[in-house]
């Protein structure tokens, strides 16, 4: 992905790959189930918000600590790269 990613496009696979990914790896990585809920949070506020920049800066925090800076497992699929992959392309493009 491009560093112009918008929100619509990564949503649209985030929102396939991370019910997958918690439902196959959820149990061996309980984090994830924490992850699932931040980006949860992240759709609500970009809905809520609509044209307007939405206040993500807490829950972007939040998915760093957990996913100890977007760092994969050895031991997951390529689903669970790409979420996370995806995940910090948008913490960086809020962030700039």
């Amino acid at each position: 992905m491009s560093k112009n990613i918008t929100f619509s496009e990564a949503n649209k696979t985030l929102e396939l790959y991370v019910p997958i990914v918690a439902r196959v790896h959820g149990g061996t990585h309980p984090e994830f189930h924490e992850v699932r809920e931040i980006y949860d949070d992240i759709v609500k506020k970009v809905n809520e918000a609509g044209k307007e920049k939405a206040e993500l800066s807490e829950d972007f925090a939040k998915l760093r600590k957990v996913t100890n800076n977007y760092t994969i497992p050895a031991d997951v699929c390529e689903s669970y790269e790409a979420v996370y992959n995806i995940l910090a392309e948008l913490d960086k493009a809020y962030q700039a």
